[in-house]
């Protein structure tokens, strides 16, 4: 079995598959009379297809335990797809290039507290995968007629762990 080690969650790093939604960072401009601080566009969601339109879920993840046995990634050939914590927690990222429509290496980062990710329509790319605790997450998704769901389950697993 290969191992992966995530490597923190960059802009740069990630910038092949989505955006980094982070808030860890100066606030783009205050709103509310300046009782609020905006981190403004932080992505762009996608939805293309018949009656197609963005929804935003909210899921509840189960922490799994490191070291991650990787079995399967997935993508939306749809539609984008981002999932912001709304709790302090960390979670891993796990990604991974198209290769001739099939995923290539897998990459794994580490999303620190305040951060999130939004995946581009058609990026390979593991489930929800909080760490440590039961964490609440905003999901902002495309719902539509065409199966928005494509899953690819790897001969061997990887092995996922922490840098």
């Amino acid at each position: 079995m290969d191992t992966i080690l995530a490597q923190p969650l960059t802009d740069q790093a990630f910038a092949p598959f989505g955006k980094v939604i982070d808030c860890n960072r100066n606030p783009d401009f205050a709103i509310n009379n300046g009782m609020c601080d905006r981190y403004h566009a932080l992505a762009e969601a996608e939805a293309d297809g018949e009656g197609a339109k963005t929804i935003i879920s909210v899921g509840m993840g189960r922490p799994y335990p490191l070291p991650l046995k990787l079995k399967m990634v997935e993508r939306h050939p749809f539609g984008s797809q981002a999932f912001i914590p709304m709790e302090p927690n960390p979670f891993l990222v796990i990604v991974a290039p198209d290769i001739d429509g099939v995923p290539g290496q897998p990459l794994a980062f580490y999303a620190e507290i305040g951060q999130g990710v939004h995946y581009f329509k058609n990026t390979w790319h593991g489930v929800l995968t909080p760490l440590d605790k039961p964490t609440n997450f905003i999901i902002v998704d495309r719902q539509g007629v065409e199966n928005n769901l494509e899953e690819f389950f790897f001969p061997t697993p990887y092995q996922v762990q922490l840098a």
